[in-house]
């Protein structure tokens, strides 16, 4: 019986006060959905970041890296050093019996693909015209379904280089700079001086400036006679695993398989990581710090509802309601502004979201990078929920402590 006179009575406060509850509420609205609304943004450009990192990375690679020469001591035991200035060595980088590696990495029960590549530096030229580049010796099939690499063609087909020793696939901006279209012919020197005429069969573009302004695609055994090297010649292996976003533990089986260098992207890309976890950090704080103001909007206006209604409260305590019930009056106050608030505040975000996911950016970005994600509405609601509550709690405690007879004395 007591518990309906309480939901009376904060009902009463509330459609009386109808201006207040409805600034209230509004502080409410906008903090909510200005807190969806940044988080849902950041989550589309962690997104979008992540999009471009796989365009060109695997989650793992394993490749041979630099060995720095130690010094030479001699062999007594003064050990006296002749060499005192350790360089990097010209030993080859070179992946020793790369298919019995490979075989045994695709046999590991984490691995979804993996594939050989042979990287060389390239030189792209038209008459006088030269372009300083890298290109990537790969069996065409395999790297497309590893990189969906089909998305990114603008020209011919990536099918047309499999088994084409004699063509190339080339980035967008090395097709404008030298005015080179589908089938036209293009060459290519390598650092090793092999120089090779090659046949334009498919032109990318990925919308970054460093691969298509200087990659290219050509089969593995033409890269291999671009560095002079025979069949047997490896430099990286490319491998997807079941968790991209906890590459880890797989690299830790994967480096117990071999000694050389096992990488995952995260280590590859400690920069972007480091960027969008920085931009996620300060979005998180702006869009918070909003929320955390409104709800001390919710805490003023019960702060003077509970001034005013001083006279009201210890008539209340005097005729049997004790402090719960107080606490339990303004805090259902609390409780209906929050949630009016939080739903117009999803509402008002994803108004926002709509509105922006509309807008088209131009480029490979396409339409702006953001979009609905369930589990923000759920932790905006939840968390706009929580301030309110506790906006509300701590002047309804202030109220409970009120002494009637102290009241009625004044």
């Amino acid at each position: 019986m007591k518990n309906n006179i309480n939901i009376d009575i904060a009902l009463t406060h509330i459609f009386t006060r109808k201006k207040q509850t409805f600034v209230a509420a509004l502080g409410v609205t906008i903090g909510v959905g200005i807190y969806l609304f940044m988080n849902s943004l950041d989550k589309g450009f962690s997104r979008y970041s992540m999009d471009e990192i796989f365009k060109n990375n695997a989650h793992i690679k394993i490749y041979k890296n630099d060995e720095i020469s130690k010094p030479l001591t001699t062999e007594d035991s003064s050990s006296l050093r002749v060499i005192i200035n350790p360089q990097i060595t010209t030993l080859s980088k070179k992946i020793i019996n790369p298919e019995a590696l490979l075989a045994t990495v695709k046999s590991q029960s984490f691995v979804t693909n993996a594939i050989a590549q042979v990287n060389f530096d390239a030189f792209y030229n038209r008459g006088k015209a030269q372009i300083k580049g890298s290109g990537n010796g790969v069996n065409m099939t395999e790297y497309a379904q590893m990189f969906n690499t089909n998305k990114y063609m603008v020209a011919g087909k990536t099918e047309a280089l499999q088994g084409n020793l004699n063509g190339i696939i080339i980035g967008s901006g090395i097709s404008e700079k030298l005015n080179l279209g589908l089938n036209d012919n293009i060459t290519v020197t390598s650092s090793f001086g092999v120089v090779k005429v090659m046949k334009i069969v498919g032109i990318f573009t990925t919308g970054s400036s460093m691969n298509d302004n200087a990659k290219s695609y050509v089969n593995i055994s033409t890269a291999q006679q671009f560095i002079k090297e025979g069949p047997a010649f490896v430099s990286t292996l490319f491998i997807n695993t079941l968790d991209a976003n906890n590459p880890e533990p797989f690299v830790q089986k994967l480096q117990q398989l071999t000694s050389y260098t096992v990488e995952d992207w995260k280590t590859t890309n400690a920069d972007v990581l480091a960027g969008n976890k920085t931009r996620e950090a300060m979005m998180g704080a702006i869009s918070m710090a909003i929320l955390i103001v409104a709800g001390f909007g919710i805490y003023n206006i019960l702060s003077s509802t509970i001034m005013q209604k001083i006279n009201d409260i210890a008539i209340l305590k005097a005729t049997g309601f004790n402090g719960s019930d107080v606490v339990k009056i303004f805090v259902l106050e609390a409780i209906i502004m929050g949630a009016i608030g939080t739903m117009m505040g999803l509402i008002f975000g994803s108004v926002l979201i709509g509105i922006m996911s509309n807008v088209y950016m131009g480029g490979p970005v396409g339409y702006f990078p953001i979009g609905f994600e369930l589990p923000l509405f759920i932790r905006s609601f939840v968390l706009g929920m929580v301030i309110t509550i506790c906006a509300g709690y701590f002047p309804a405690r202030k109220a409970a402590k009120v002494d009637p007879v102290e009241i009625f004395r004044k």
